[in-house]
């Protein structure tokens, strides 16, 4: 369109009305009449209809502004003058006239994807899915072959606010039938089907769709991702299609969320494998160092956490994330777990020179904490406990930050009165908080107060029914004691409901089981759990009925690898004092 076409002078009075010079000139006198250039397809009449529109429609009157457009638009076929017919009908809420006007505009411009995609997200606004199969096909046909596995991945988003999820499922497959078997495009298309039938917690329909996608092409990282949220939603068929996958593309950077699932999960000697196997071809991806050292401190390796945390610092401080602010969060973490590693051996010097190195002041009761910690090992509670309470308060999130940090120190010194107390403090202010609640449960059983500890959990019960750790700590604690075993079975299994596949609750099943007599039922639950799991708690359940069953030297190894864990442990301590054995 030349510099003189109807656009021009329409973009003309668009400013003219936003400078208020026609509005004023409106109000005033009449419209000067300006002429349109010789060459211009804009006659006067036309003009003043365009003129006309914008002023009704900015004057209240949006129904007859959008009929002007519109007409103005069918009469020069501008594509600019569709697209304002269909945003004064969007603003006027009037979902059908903007369906017509779009319709008019593709029907005017059929080649125009822009048109076009007015009347896909229209129709999906409008909740008539059902007719969005042939503007899909549309824009299929309008894009190029090279472009379309990126519109595959974008389709789904257009259908994030309709109602029915399922039925977009059913409709966007539909629109893809003739892309379903490509090789080339089969596995994107899938991936966009999966999504939604995803969204519409289909979760048989979504691995059926991964498992199509990834049978076209085991490359394709959409039907991997599928299967990665299928396996946090504890759907464990999907998991061979990530094994799949990555063994198609070993360097997939795929892997280390498949870390994060498995860690998620509670399968940490999965998630090292993966993270030894990431470390190892790709030795500069810095976040698994910091994860795989993580791993290795909470197995007591502290050499080899302190190798991996170091080489994690190593890397983040030669290649710093894009800002400061996200650098010193990155680096905080290393610090507090290389403190807590210079802690565990006693070199506290050390400890407090990685605590310095922490500028965050977002992580300053973290690294206070650990402060706290240092001195109340060499003999100085109470200094730790003013240390954490002279931490300023920017917010209620801050306070308790503080109070958990307070308790925990209290807690990890065996001082549980004053953190039973300290807690009975906040609940006057918050006596509905569950966490509260199961804390101060937690200590009252170890101020020997049974009575209190199952009233405070089965208040918990009743305020969030789905708090699992309640209905756990509960029944561990009844088949702990060897008291009302079936109810401890219908309490752990309660919680192996809301968290299936949590190795310690299964650890309080097993234990459950073996308290009722069930020793086979009992060793084959530990055994899966200490393989899911190896935690010294779960060693020193497994090892008792190894014992039990006469499988002594199986029980001592399992013991052993237990105190390796986690020498302090009081679960395996008792359970070493009780059966007189020193592994």
């Amino acid at each position: 369109m030349d510099y003189y076409g109807p656009m021009s002078l329409y973009k003309s009075i668009a400013v003219l009305m936003l400078s208020g010079a026609l509005g004023a000139q409106a109000q005033d006198t009449a419209p000067t009449v300006v002429a349109p250039p010789a060459n211009s397809a804009l006659d006067g009449s036309l003009f003043y209809q365009l003129l006309l529109g914008e002023l009704t429609s900015q004057g209240g009157d949006p129904g007859t502004g959008y009929a002007l457009l519109l007409d103005a638009a069918r009469k020069t076929g501008d594509e600019q003058l569709y697209k304002r017919s269909v945003e004064i009908a969007l603003q006027a809420r009037s979902g059908e006239s903007a369906l017509q006007a779009a319709r008019a505009w593709r029907l005017a411009q059929p080649a125009s994807k822009e048109a076009n995609r007015y009347v896909l997200q229209i129709l999906i606004a409008l909740n008539r899915l059902g007719d969005t199969v042939e503007p899909i096909k549309r824009e299929i046909a309008l894009t190029d072959a090279s472009e379309r596995s990126v519109l595959f991945n974008v389709l789904p988003n257009y259908f994030a606010r309709a109602n029915d999820k399922k039925l977009a499922a059913q409709v966007l497959e539909q629109a893809l039938a003739d892309q379903l078997a490509s090789p080339t495009t089969g596995a994107t298309a899938w991936t966009a089907i999966g999504r939604l039938r995803l969204a519409a917690a289909d979760l048989p329909g979504t691995l059926e769709a991964a498992r199509r996608g990834q049978a076209l092409d085991a490359s394709s990282e959409g039907p991997a991702l599928l299967a990665l949220a299928l396996l946090s939603l504890s759907q464990p068929q999907a998991e061979t299609l990530v094994h799949n996958y990555l063994a198609a593309k070993p360097l997939s950077d795929l892997r280390l969320e498949y870390v994060r699932v498995l860690l998620n999960t509670q399968r940490h000697s999965e998630a090292y494998e993966q993270l030894r196997i990431i470390t190892t071809n790709q030795p500069d991806e810095a976040q698994a160092w910091l994860l795989r050292g993580t791993l290795e401190l909470q197995d007591n390796r502290l050499s080899a956490a302190e190798t991996s945390i170091r080489r994690y610092v190593d890397l983040i401080t030669a290649k710093p994330p894009a800002t400061s602010e996200e650098r010193n969060r990155s680096l905080t973490q290393a610090y507090l777990l290389l403190a807590q590693i210079a802690e565990q051996r006693k070199d506290y010097a050390q400890a407090e020179s990685w605590l310095a190195k922490i500028s965050n002041a977002e992580d300053m009761v973290s690294a206070q904490s650990r402060r706290a910690a240092i001195l109340a090992r060499q003999g100085k509670l109470e200094e730790g406990r003013q240390l954490i309470r002279s931490l300023p308060e920017r917010s209620p999130a801050d306070a308790r930050l503080k109070l958990s940090a307070e308790v925990q120190l209290l807690r990890d010194n065996k001082q549980y009165q004053a953190a039973y107390d300290l807690l009975g403090e906040a609940l006057r202010g918050e006596p509905q908080d569950v966490n509260l609640l199961y804390d101060r449960a937690t200590l009252a059983e170890k101020l020997d107060n049974a009575a209190e500890m199952e009233r405070l959990l089965r208040q918990i019960m009743v305020i969030k029914p789905d708090y699992h750790h309640a209905y756990n700590a509960l029944g561990y604690f009844f088949a702990d004691r060897n008291i009302r075993l079936d109810e401890a079975r219908q309490l752990v299994r309660k919680a192996l409901e809301f968290a299936p596949g949590d190795p310690f609750i299964a650890d309080s099943l097993g234990w459950v089981e073996f308290r009722s007599g069930n020793t086979a039922e009992a060793l084959r639950i530990l055994q899966e759990a200490y393989k899911k799991r190896p935690d010294a708690e779960i060693a020193a359940h497994l090892g008792e009925v190894l014992w039990s069953l006469g499988q002594r030297d199986q029980a001592l190894s399992v013991w052993k690898e237990g105190r390796a864990l986690n020498a302090e442990n009081e679960t395996l301590l008792e359970t070493f004092k009780r059966l007189r054995v020193n592994p």
